[in-house]
């Protein structure tokens, strides 16, 4: 991964991620000869999501974000999606970061119930 933006913004969601579960398993996943890092993946009691970077933006997939609530609006993504919603961010955008540890601790509520 570019050391730039991107991987600053990375480092700052796995450790919210983190904060709203000191539990959770991060694991490299999908590895590939244009991705040799693969995709990080965060689980606790299931998928929780994913963070992948593209050239503009940082995508977090949560696994089964159609069924959390999201009253900041922080899902902005794959909004037609059956099960999964996604956060895409872009260079110089805010995330607000009570309600995302907020989303991360209800992922992870969803799947443990």
């Amino acid at each position: 991964m570019a050391d730039d933006w991107r991987s600053d913004m990375v480092d700052r969601l796995r450790a919210l991620i983190t904060k709203a579960e000191p539990d959770v398993v991060e694991e490299a996943k999908w590895r590939k000869e244009s991705n040799p890092d693969g995709v990080p993946t965060f689980s606790r009691s299931g998928l929780i999501c994913t963070v992948e970077t593209y050239g503009d933006k940082v995508k977090l997939t949560f696994a089964r974000g159609a069924a959390l609530d999201d009253p900041a609006g922080l899902f902005n993504a794959s909004l037609d999606a059956g099960t999964r919603r996604a956060i895409d961010i872009h260079e110089g955008d805010e995330i607000d970061e009570d309600a995302f540890v907020a989303l991360v601790r209800e992922a992870v509520d969803l799947n443990q119930s």
